[in-house]
């Protein structure tokens, strides 16, 4: 699956078409469950296995840098690396039927390759709570913790979600890929980094043709027409 989805947001990110990326899980039970526990084939070198895990890297990595939004599509559990999964979308909307947590204390695991997303989304006694308890929780808790942005039902999910897939569409693409890149790059910089790297963003924005239409589009009291320039 982790192939799959590297090959899939490889292309979402390339393919100029492609403005938006909702992200879901197969049928109405589950978004992700997380990793299969027999594939701790005994058979493989645990060298082997250290250098497979890499992908979730190479995957968190590739979302955070995708220059697209991603919309998560929580159908049903996010569990352990599903979790992961889900905090790595930008915009969740959640079925009330989903139950989110990190099992993984439950059976001597610990959710190391998701932790450094969660931290990123959760507060850090609530993620204490999640990581070293393990139990799972329903889609409000995770509504208060900030993992997901909004709870419907399972019949206005997809609704919810063509919803703000809709009205992402109708951003300018230039802007929104110079926005989420500098959301993404200042969160691991100091605040002074931060405020000189955003000031130079700033400027990168105001020269694209996009910024210049939204302003003219504002006093002319219309729609822009944004171009992605």
């Amino acid at each position: 699956m982790l192939n799959d989805l590297l090959a899939a947001f490889t292309w979402a990110r390339d393919n100029g078409n492609v403005r938006i990326v909702v992200l879901t899980g197969a049928g109405d039970k589950a978004f992700c469950a997380g990793a299969d526990l027999s594939s701790f084939n005994p058979d493989q070198t645990e060298v082997e296995r250290h250098l497979e895990r890499h992908r979730f890297i190479d995957l968190f990595i590739l979302m955070s840098e995708l220059g697209k939004p991603i919309v998560g599509r929580i159908n049903g559990h996010a569990l352990a690396g599903g979790l992961g999964l889900a905090s790595s979308c930008d915009i969740n909307i959640a079925s009330d039927n989903a139950t989110f947590g990190t099992p993984e204390i439950n059976v001597g695991v610990w959710a190391m390759m998701i932790q450094a997303v969660l931290m990123r989304n959760v507060g850090r006694k609530a993620l204490l709570e999640m990581l070293m308890l393990g139990e799972r929780f329903d889609a409000q808790r995770a509504l208060e913790l900030g993992l997901v942005n909004r709870v419907v039902s399972q019949a206005e999910l997809d609704g919810a979600v063509d919803e703000v897939a809709g009205k992402l569409e109708q951003k300018s693409p230039i802007i929104m890929k110079l926005g989420r890149d500098a959301f993404y790059r200042t969160q691991d910089m100091d605040f002074r980094s931060a405020l000189e790297y955003l000031q130079s963003q700033l400027s990168m924005v105001t020269l694209t043709e996009d910024t210049k239409e939204g302003v003219m589009a504002f006093f002319q009291k219309r729609e822009p027409q944004f171009k992605g320039r």
